[in-house]
């Protein structure tokens, strides 16, 4: 009793001397309460976490606040209790004690309910680092790429211009581009850096070209500092998208910017690239990302361990390593899970769990329909025809030539087997599969535009996959 009316004759005072305003009620702390927090944590913690705390009492030794449920409680209790303590401690002048409790309602919500959404919610929130050139990691595979990215970083326009860095998905292409962009930002705060992807230069043509304002584009485009962008290989699908590249590229080029391109293919196997493009990406500087080996990617997940302070032990870290050997992205997504699932239950992660969390983040071990479906939706965009005529049993050109593809596509990135893909075109025979796989192949051999076009479908689903 005599802390209570010590302690709360104390926060009168000390907001009296220093000139604050008497808090009208509770809510009014509260609310001072969260401005003060609101400089010390990200926007995404604050809405995610805080923000929706309600105050429910104050008695001058102890705060009380309610959260919205069991999970959230647990996640304030174990990350940021610290920031709301201090930040009221800072707003009342003196040290409170923090308690957070849970409606009885939410309380009553089973564990098991609302346990996956609950460890997506903490995996989203798991402090998922900005790519820079510290945080990439350096190994065999990828280090001619990385030398040469810190070295267009130091000297934009000088060297190594164009630089092209090529490989499959997953494997820090982008994170490359981004550390690059970061590094430039930091030392030359007022340079003019363009970051985009050739999809979306793509998607801006078609834009301007609508609102009849090309000169805008031009101007974006063309007086940029050093354009940075991924995914090149998408401006092969229009002629128009190439026209106003290689434009821009040459103005670039002769007023000495840095010009910094990515792509899963080298310039030589695009094959709907002007060669007048591909001639001027091979003048600068080629740069290819291979998959990481084991040594490298054990580093990878002990890094991102230690950057959440997750005690990990070795063979959970060799296990995760050995099964994961050719996409980063899907390493760095099974280490977020089980940081997601220890900050949850302050469970040290074993291989049974990592087994289980490895499961759920490869797609390739358990297709699904949503992925089925998604294959034969992008088939029968690209090709001009029904998603359900691909499925049906016509026999039109058109739709057996797309069939056809979904077919080989179902196969490239899926573990389905022959009798499993038959089963989504109608039950169609193992042998019928087979002779549509090798239809698929032969054509592609014979028109390398229709093979960058299946490229692309199957690079976009993948890509979809590992986001």
């Amino acid at each position: 009793m005599y802390i209570y009316y010590y302690n709360y004759i104390i926060y009168i005072l000390t907001l009296c001397f220093f000139g604050v305003k008497i808090l009208d009620n509770l809510l009014d702390m509260w609310n001072a309460i969260l401005k003060e927090i609101t400089g010390n944590v990200s926007g995404a913690v604050m809405s995610t976490w805080i923000s929706d705390l309600k105050p429910v009492s104050f008695d001058g030794d102890s705060l009380v606040l309610e959260a919205s449920s069991a999970f959230k409680k647990n996640i304030i209790n174990n990350r940021f209790l610290d920031e709301i303590t201090e930040a009221t401690a800072n707003v009342l002048g003196f040290k409170t004690r923090i308690i957070v409790t849970v409606d009885d309602e939410a309380a009553k919500i089973s564990d098991d309910d609302t346990y996956n959404q609950q460890v997506a919610a903490a995996e989203l929130d798991s402090g998922r680092l900005d790519p820079t050139f510290n945080n990439f990691i350096v190994g065999s595979t990828n280090q001619f790429a990385y030398v040469a990215a810190v070295a267009v970083s130091n000297n934009p326009g000088s060297v190594h211009n164009p630089l092209f860095i090529y490989g499959e998905s997953g494997l820090g292409k982008t994170h490359l581009l981004k550390a690059i962009k970061a590094e430039l930002a930091r030392k030359a705060p007022t340079m003019n850096i363009i970051y985009t992807s050739g999809e979306n230069f793509l998607n801006e043509i078609i834009d301007h070209i609508t609102e009849k304002n090309m000169s805008e584009f031009h101007n974006k485009y063309r007086n940029a500092d050093i354009l940075l962008m991924d995914d090149i290989q998408f401006i092969g699908k229009t002629s128009v998208a190439q026209e106003e590249f290689f434009h821009t590229f040459e103005a670039l080029i002769n007023q000495g910017k840095q010009i910094v391109l990515t792509s899963d293919r080298p310039p030589k196997d695009i094959a709907t690239l002007e060669e007048r493009l591909r001639s001027r990406f091979v003048q600068g500087l080629l740069a290819d990302i291979q998959p990481p080996m084991l040594e490298t990617r054990i580093a990878i997940i002990k890094r991102k361990a230690q950057a959440y302070n997750m005690p990990i032990p070795d063979d959970v870290i060799e296990f995760i390593a050995e099964r994961l050997k050719n996409n980063v992205r899907q390493i760095e997504g099974v280490v977020n899970k089980l940081y997601a699932i220890y900050s949850l239950n302050q469970i040290i992660p074993t291989i049974g769990i990592a087994n289980d969390v490895i499961k759920d983040i490869i797609y390739y071990a358990q297709p699904t329909e949503v992925t089925i479906n998604n294959i034969i939706e992008k088939v029968a965009k690209s090709f001009g025809v029904n998603p359900e005529d691909i499925r049906s049993e016509k026999k039109k050109a058109e739709i057996s030539n797309a069939r056809q593809f979904a077919m080989y596509i179902m196969r490239e990135v899926t573990n389905l087997t022959y009798e499993e893909i038959g089963v989504q075109f109608g039950g169609k025979k193992h042998s019928t599969v087979i002779y549509s796989l090798e239809a698929a192949e032969s054509k592609m051999e014979d028109n390398p535009q229709l093979k960058s076009t299946v490229y692309d479908i199957m690079k976009s689903i993948k890509d979809e996959r590992n986001d």
